[in-house]
């Protein structure tokens, strides 16, 4: 532990490495903001040195200090307690041993803290001075930096071979066990997570990012071999033709704690895929949808990969440049891989170009494209696969090549690790041996293997050269830190820019109104739910009424139509009922019980439920209409699904409810006077109305042929019966003809009828003669009994289960579906992209300032 109390404070770049690295050792990283956190414990002070001595001094003193004490209480124990005597002295002993245990321990703890964040310290610093300081102020601050790491890791001076923990008896890197996860610094988990925040913001400034990972390479050379090192699984898809046609942006993500590895596509809504079978067919199909007339495309396919056991890095990997075109590829393809490159090299990213060992270095084209992109080779990495097909001497003079510098130097690594019956290797020798395959490891686990053995028995010809994936994974998270801290400023004015002009259009356009999507598709349900209030109060038993009996005087007029309007004797009704006339009364009595169970049989409880469920969708409709939803036809659909699903539960219940209380109609129906005068009164309004629809329909024909050409066809389809000669008239003008005889006769026989109503039919013993009062007055009752059921079985139901339902639909929506719904409104789309737009910026803008700020503290407290 450091403490501020005694001896020098440590410096804010210290405090800032002991912050990240105590909380990724510690678990999931916990919300402290590290200013708070380093001035819980530390004093701030302007040295920078720390040295072994003050350590010991320190530890001395508490001793020191913690003797006395103990031994001024044990002198102060009463004498006279003899049977005490002995347990105070074996107290002291124990306090001692105790004390003197607590120095060492913490003297130890600090020596391993110093040596953790040494390597750490010196490629953040040290590469930055070397790269940007020509004179001698770099040199100098090296040195400080050199210094500082020397007294707090207790005199190591972190050259090789300086006997530091991970480093063997002859001074060289154990390659035994790759613990480069162990060592990852928050710092770059959290410019990741800037980064990908930013890449969320629809931006016009192709600035406004931070650096990635460009992989680039030749088809062959390794490129997917490569990048499967670094994430311990095989799921990039291979094949002998060109497989990688659209550039794959892997952001890999260290998740401490997890046990298991896992993909995610978010731009799929596929998430925690444990089986990476899965995750290569899933990209095999994703880029065999790039049709081979095009063979490539710039729509990238977005991957995080988490796990324990991989680095946080940002990663793109490009489809590899070729050499000559296909027969079965366009012509301009080339071309196009190589515009596609271009687009991801240019700054701030950084290259990985790769290149096999196997081929001359003058000849890759990964170093080629980089050459332009990067003239000074100042963000490129040199990776140099398959160093096991050349022999050492080879392989080194490649790594340490000085025709091809460049800035970061060259990595090699081993990508496939050959099969014991290879061409390269005899199986008896050491890396044939290598070569044989545990049945139990996979194809990368037996790759490193076989890496670590093939460079610990070359480890003298690779002594000066940097080898290993484990290296080239230290390498990547060292520089993409650097890179990503040295581009925060310049983006973190851009982001300043942007956020102003977006702010500005925030206000002028909505006002700085915030709006959610959620809260929108709430606000607007709310609204919804108050309408269907208001419709529950108009929508009672008097709507339910006039609902079913409009449909039942229609049938009540089809009926009549059909069974009395056509009968040529229908004028006898009109006459007196005598004893001659026993028959005929018979007769009509008969028709008129037949036409009184057609009525009652029709399926009255379906026909009603029928009729009030569409009326209620039908008035939902006019709600929705009539609030913002009509807007969004996915919400309305969501609303009438919902509100069918509602009706549905109760349709066929209320309809045999409905049905088995009308069924006395159907054998005995007894009236009242009363109920025959209201039948009475509503039949004489219903023919008036059918005489006056029928005048006006005769006057539409007439005004649409003319009334004089409409008299001469129906004086000649009265005289021609058979209709065998047409005489020049058309068979449009015919027909009309014929709908203008028929609406005359139908006006004339409902005049007739109607002054029979008149005239004759005053009470219930009129019956036979008036069947259109009499079935009026069955289709009331029919109505009445009707409306009385489907009020309780089916309206209560509806209005009280409705809303209920409708909250737990839209409760079970996802972010992503609520968002697809507001955004049908083009406004309210515009509204959440601005809004959302202006939030990303603001975050961006408020995790950059806070590593700037660390920044900065350390710049002042170096001086």
């Amino acid at each position: 532990m450091l403490r501020s109390s005694r001896g020098v404070a440590p410096t804010p770049r210290v405090v800032m490495k002991v912050f990240l690295l105590r909380s990724f050792h510690n678990g999931p990283l916990r919300r402290v903001h590290p200013t708070s956190y380093y001035h819980s414990f530390v004093r701030p002070s302007r040295s920078m040195y720390l040295s072994q001595e003050l350590i010991h001094q320190l530890a001395h003193r508490r001793f020191a200090s913690f003797f006395p004490k103990v031994l001024a209480r044990a002198v102060k124990v009463p004498a006279y307690i003899g049977g005490g005597a002995a347990a105070v002295s074996s107290y002291v002993a124990y306090k001692v041993e105790e004390a003197t245990n607590f120095s060492h321990e913490k003297l130890a703890q600090l020596k391993d803290f110093a040596h953790n964040i040494k390597s750490k310290l010196s490629d953040a610093f040290g590469r930055h001075d070397d790269s940007n300081n020509d004179g001698g102020g770099g040199k100098e601050e090296n040195a400080a930096t050199a210094a500082l790491l020397a007294s707090m890791s207790g005199g190591d001076s972190g050259s090789p071979g300086a006997g530091g923990k991970d480093e063997d008896e002859d001074g060289e890197e154990d390659e035994g066990e790759d613990n480069t996860e162990y060592e990852i610094l928050n710092l770059t988990k959290q410019m990741i997570e800037i980064r990908a925040i930013l890449n969320k913001v629809d931006s016009s400034s192709a600035n406004l990012t931070l650096p990635s990972i460009v992989v680039i390479g030749s088809q062959s050379s390794g490129k997917s071999s490569v990048l499967e090192s670094i994430v311990g699984k095989e799921f990039l898809p291979k094949g002998s033709n060109m497989v990688t046609r659209r550039p794959i942006e892997l952001t890999l993500v260290n998740t401490a704690g997890a046990t298991e590895t896992t993909a995610d596509f978010p731009s799929l809504r596929a998430y925690n895929i444990k089986d990476f079978n899965e995750v290569k067919r899933i990209l095999m199909e994703l880029n065999m949808a790039v049709p081979s007339s095009e063979a490539v495309s710039a729509d990238p396919i977005q991957l995080t990969i988490k796990s324990s056991r991989v680095p946080d890095l940002s990663l793109v990997d490009l489809p590899g440049y070729i050499q000559v075109e296909a027969a079965d590829q366009p012509l301009e393809l080339k071309s196009k891989i190589r515009q596609l490159c271009e687009t991801y090299l240019a700054e701030p990213n950084i290259i990985l170009a790769i290149s096999a060992a196997d081929v001359d270095l003058a000849n890759s084209s990964a170093l080629r494209a980089s050459k332009v992109a990067d003239p000074k080779g100042t963000r490129t990495i040199g990776v140099i696969t398959k160093l096991d097909l050349v022999d050492a001497a080879r392989a080194r003079e490649i790594l340490n090549s000085k025709k091809y510098p460049l800035k970061m130097g060259y990595v090699g690594v081993i990508t496939r690790a050959p099969t014991a019956t290879s061409k390269f290797f005899e199986a008896s020798s050491k890396q044939g041996l290598f070569a044989r395959k545990d049945p139990k490891e996979t194809e990368v686990e037996h790759t490193r293997s076989f890496e670590r053995n093939y460079f610990r028995e070359n480890k003298a010809a690779f002594a000066n050269c940097q080898v290993s994936t484990k290296k080239l994974r230290e390498k990547l998270i060292s520089i993409l830190e650097f890179s990503m801290s040295e581009a925060l400023e310049p983006t973190s004015r851009l982001i300043h820019q942007e956020l102003d002009d977006t702010s500005y259009l925030f206000k002028v356009e909505f006002n700085d109104r915030q709006l959610t999507p959620k809260s929108y598709l709430l606000n607007n349900v709310d609204v919804l739910k108050l309408a269907i209030k208001e419709l529950q109060e108009k929508f009672n038993r008097y709507e339910l009424k006039s609902i079913l009996k409009a449909d039942l005087d229609q049938r009540v007029l089809d009926l009549l139509a059909t069974r009395y309007w056509k009968d040529d004797n229908l004028q006898d009704l009109t006459a007196k009922k005598t004893d001659k006339d026993e028959s005929s009364a018979l007769y009509w009595h008969k028709k008129l019980e037949l036409s009184s169970g057609s009525l009652t049989k029709i399926g009255v409880g379906r026909v009603s439920t029928s009729l009030v469920t569409s009326a209620i969708l039908k008035e939902l409709e006019n709600v929705l209409d009539l609030t913002q939803l009509k807007n969004h036809d996915l919400i309305k659909e969501l609303v009438n699904n919902t509100a069918v699903n509602v009706l549905n539960a109760k349709y066929y219940s209320t309809a045999d409810q409905v049905e088995n209380c009308i069924k006395p109609f159907k054998y005995e129906i007894d009236l009242e006077e009363r109920d025959w005068s209201l039948a009475h009164e509503h039949t004489t309004k219903l023919i008036r109305e059918e005489i006056r629809q029928c005048s006006e329909r005769l006057q539409a024909i007439k005004n649409m042929i003319g009334g004089r050409k409409l008299s001469q066809v129906m004086t000649y389809l009265k005289q021609d019966v058979g209709h065998q000669e047409t005489l020049g008239f058309s068979a449009l003008l015919l027909e009309r003809g014929k709908e203008a005889a028929f609406l005359e006769k139908r006006s004339h026989l409902l005049n007739f009828r109607l002054k029979m109503l008149k005239n004759k039919c005053h009470s219930t013993a009129d019956k036979d003669l008036c069947p259109e009062v009499f079935l009026n007055a069955v289709s009331d009752k029919l109505t009445s009994t009707a409306v009385l059921f489907l009020n309780v079985e089916l309206l209560s139901d509806f209005f009280y289960n409705f809303p209920i339902e409708l909250d737990r639909k839209l409760t079970g929506l996802s972010d992503e579906q609520v968002e697809l719904f507001a955004k049908e409104d083009p406004r309210i789309a515009r509204h959440i992209d601005l809004q959302k737009r202006k939030d990303l910026l603001e975050l961006a803008l408020e995790r950059i300032d806070s590593i700037l700020m660390y920044k900065r503290s350390y710049k002042n407290a170096k001086g």
